[in-house]
């Protein structure tokens, strides 16, 4: 049993991390800083956890925001958190790939020296979790390993940009902190249930198949042999909890990303059947789709950000070495993403017309 403090509550993937550890009793208390326009959303979730697992454990919101010194945290806060050994899960940031540079460099680098500082400041910590991405390997090809962090010479957008900078501030805290650092590839909803509470990522791909359903053909977009990372929310949990209290997970930066990816022409051929029932045909040429995609308009009525055709040329391997080392003999394994479509689809299917699923484009 273990007492947690959380930034980037009540966000999908840190409330998805509560109920992962209440499951497996793994929680004394929970402490979450919040900023005070998410103080009434954030109280909603937890009586939504604790009434969904019927439990009732200490979970205590702090108001505050990880872009002020001191987490924003009043005296009285600061001093019952250095009372307990925590272990820290540093979520909070600006995930869109459409961000302003501003926005995502307050967030995402700012942010995250100041949840170091708060880290550093503690008299004991007992792990730090922080959670990066993959794509710090900005637009660096080939075989990308997880002791590699490599300043590539371009990155695809800010978002990937400023997720760099605040991973090399946590790499620089490896020798005076246990600190784990997670790259997930691209998160979507659970593999068995499709349970998601937006629709970013891969559900851009699905929103447009969907808006265009009613074209005799549905056409892929230009032609390309990459393949996609995208890995379902129940691995992201159940291996970073399991992580968090492994000692040799210590100090260490782990891929959580799909070992056997499959090409994105496979999962978007996969998804226009299971959608429309229909097979693709034809090809869109790829620069005119993102020519026709700088329009914001076009962007939100295919539900569609311009930003992602930046991932369907990019050829990158992720390297599992040390995820599957530590992971060996848990149990933990991603699930094929193919496989999952149909509870994607079904769930997206359901709630596709409920715009409290949809992020705002532009």
């Amino acid at each position: 049993m273990r007492t947690h403090f959380f930034t980037g509550f009540p966000g999908f993937i840190a409330t998805q991390l509560i109920k992962g550890l209440i499951r497996q009793q793994e929680v004394e208390a929970v402490y979450a800083v919040v900023q005070p326009e998410q103080v009434e959303r954030a109280e909603k979730q937890i009586d939504a956890i604790m009434e969904e697992l019927e439990v009732e454990i200490p979970f205590d919101l702090f108001i505050g925001d990880i872009t002020q010194p001191d987490l924003g945290l009043d005296a009285m806060a600061k001093a019952a958190l250095k009372k307990q050994p925590l272990v820290v899960w540093h979520l909070a940031a600006i995930y869109d790939l459409a961000v302003d540079v501003e926005s995502a460099w307050r967030v995402n680098v700012e942010g995250t020296r100041l949840v170091n500082e708060f880290v550093l400041g503690h008299p004991s910590i007992v792990r730090y979790m922080y959670f990066s991405t993959a794509y710090v390997a900005g637009k660096r090809e080939g075989v990308l390993l997880e002791t590699e962090l490599i300043r590539p010479d371009a990155f695809k957008n800010h978002y990937e940009e400023t997720k760099f900078e605040a991973e090399v501030l946590v790499e620089a805290l490896k020798p005076l902190v246990p600190v784990t650092i997670i790259r997930p590839g691209i998160v979507r909803g659970h593999s068995r249930t499709g349970e998601t509470i937006k629709f970013d990522g891969p559900y851009f791909f699905m929103n447009m198949i969907d808006r265009l359903r009613w074209l005799p053909v549905i056409p892929y977009v230009g032609r390309t042999e990459a393949r996609i990372n995208v890995v379902p929310i129940d691995y992201i949990i159940d291996a970073s909890i399991y992580l968090s209290r492994l000692r040799g997970a210590a100090r260490t930066t782990v891929h959580l990303t799909d070992p056997s990816p499959h090409p994105i022409e496979e999962v978007y051929r996969a998804m226009v059947i299971e959608l429309t029932g229909k097979r693709p045909r034809g090809r869109f040429p790829r620069p005119l789709a993102e020519k026709s995609l700088t329009s914001i308009r076009l962007q939100r009525r295919l539900g569609v950000e311009v930003e992602t055709l930046d991932y369907l040329t990019w050829n990158a391997v992720f390297d599992t070495t040390n995820a599957e080392r530590l992971l060996e003999g848990s149990g933990i394994q991603c699930v094929d993403f193919i496989q999952s479509i149909p509870a994607m689809v079904s769930f997206y299917n359901k709630h596709k017309h409920n715009q409290g699923f949809h992020i705002k484009i532009g």
